[in-house]
């Protein structure tokens, strides 16, 4: 918004008018980007501490204390003066969004039924993506109003903090919680009351029992255990490739950014917000189309599909020429529109399911720090990369999304349908994590029982792109897997 850079960045305001300024580089400011980055370090460092916090008090709590920082955030933005009390109402946000963002993936993933939790998950994201069309329909409205337009806009994140607040009183902790805090009676009430009076609940709560009691015997040292221990190599992997992988797609930059690259490309102020909201929407109609086929089709198939069409839409706005503005608006909805159908929610669905519960805190807050991370490097050094390397910077996220791909399609398992207590036997059966899967006798008689599952019911392959997908990768992978790597992929 110009009233905004006019309060508080007026050197960046008067880049924009000059004839002389590099269409690129009107935006290179690093105190600017600052105040856009600055949100997600606090994240970074909050997502650490909330891990070993949410063990003793639980992901209800953690996601309360995270409600009230977005309150306090959103108050100090509305009312800042000067660029110190914006960036400290971003850092307050930015804690806000760690201890939020660590508790809530995980609540939704322990509190789903088993054959349904991909969507219950991928609400999370779906959540996200409508709260970013909220706030740039805020954005596109309040930018209407001369001088402190932004100051509504700002304050506006008051309104979903309450109910971030109002929620979290109002509803039971996670079962899998409360039993890892010794509350089994309170754990019990909690699982009858979500899965309804008459539900029999006995089997399942045997099953977090005896998840949460080997938990108890590795109770100290997660974080030890994850980063070094051999049976959780497998973990370790995924805790680093998954976040980096989905903040390397370019979407963070896209989304936060994505008013600076249209008027890059000639759009004014008010067409660059009404952009936004364009891509905003197109990327919520690919979350939900996203819930309804990520229990049916599986997450290795949204995976690799999302990857191959963001690959080709990057590739066409690399190519496409600067004056073509509304043609970069199209390939750029288009890839959000990939990318919500499947990184987007599954970043969020699959680290919430695959760690065992002893290292489930810890494994999310190390995913969830590693994005933040990232989040923040890139928003502080985008708008000089674009200055540098102008619309060939879409070049170098598409590497990153071919990585990717490849990636998913040789060393992910499919954990569509599998009960978190299961977990470990998808690692035992996958061709590669076996070496480090170690499993006791009662998960060998789960990996035994979801075999002869996966067996008797076959593993249907949904639509003819999944076929087209398992011939590309199929041929670039053969070599490197072991006992019939056609049968992986198409698994």
């Amino acid at each position: 918004m110009e009233s905004f850079l006019e309060k508080f960045f007026p050197e960046v305001l008067r880049g924009m008018r000059s004839a002389k300024r590099d269409a690129y580089c009107k935006y290179d400011n690093q105190l600017l980007t600052a105040f856009t980055s600055s949100m997600y370090i606090a994240g970074m460092l909050a997502s650490l501490a909330a891990s070993s916090v949410t063990r003793r008090v639980g992901r209800r709590a953690i996601m309360l204390i995270g409600g009230t920082m977005f309150l306090a955030g959103s108050v100090i933005n509305a009312g800042a003066v000067n660029i110190a009390m914006l960036i400290i109402g971003r850092i307050l946000l930015g804690f806000g969004v760690g201890f939020t963002a660590q508790a809530a993936p995980l609540y939704l993933a322990e509190t789903s039924p088993t054959r349904w939790r991909g969507a219950f998950t991928t609400a999370y994201h779906f959540f996200l993506v409508a709260g970013t069309l909220a706030a740039n329909v805020a954005n596109y409205f309040t930018n209407r109003i001369p001088g402190w337009g932004w100051r509504v806009s700002l304050g506006l994140a008051a309104a979903p903090a309450a109910v971030i607040v109002m929620g979290a009183l109002s509803v039971s902790d996670t079962p899998s919680s409360l039993m890892l805090r010794g509350e089994p009676a309170r754990a019990r009430a909690s699982l009858q009351r979500i899965r309804g009076a008459d539900a029999d609940v006995e089997a399942e709560l045997r099953d977090i029992a005896g998840a949460v009691e080997e938990a108890r015997r590795n109770e100290e040292g997660a974080f030890t255990r994850l980063l070094r221990g051999k049976g959780y190599r497998h973990y370790l992997v995924m805790v680093v490739a998954i976040p980096t992988f989905f903040d390397l797609t370019g979407m963070v930059v896209i989304s936060v950014f994505s008013p600076v690259l249209f008027r890059t490309v000639g759009f004014d102020s008010q067409r660059a917000i009404l952009g936004a909201v364009i891509i905003s929407l197109v990327s919520l109609s690919g979350v939900v189309l996203s819930t309804f086929v990520v229990d049916r089709c599986g997450r290795r198939f949204l995976f690799l599909t999302g990857g191959i069409t963001m690959l080709i839409f990057e590739h066409g706005t690399v190519t496409m020429p600067k004056n073509y503005a509304v043609g970069v608006v199209v390939l750029m909805c288009l890839y959000m529109f990939s990318f919500s159908l499947s990184w987007g929610p599954l970043k969020w669905v699959v680290p919430s399911e695959i760690y065992p519960v002893d290292i489930r805190s810890a494994g999310q807050a190390i995913t969830l720090s590693i994005g933040l991370t990232l989040s923040f490097t890139q928003t502080q050094v985008f708008i000089s990369m674009l200055c540098a390397m102008k619309y060939a910077i879409f070049l170098f996220y598409a590497g990153w999304v071919l990585a990717m791909t490849v990636f998913v399609a040789a060393l992910l398992p499919e954990t569509k349908g599998v009960p978190l207590e299961a977990m470990r036997s998808v690692w035992a059966g996958h061709w590669f994590w076996r070496r480090f899967a170690v499993l006791d006798a009662k998960q060998e008689v789960q990996l035994n029982s979801i075999s002869e599952e996966r067996q008797s019911t076959g593993i249907p392959i949904p639509c003819p792109t999944a076929t087209l997908v398992t011939l590309l990768l199929s041929s670039l992978l053969q070599s490197a897997a072991e006992n019939g790597s056609w049968d992986y992929l198409c698994g």
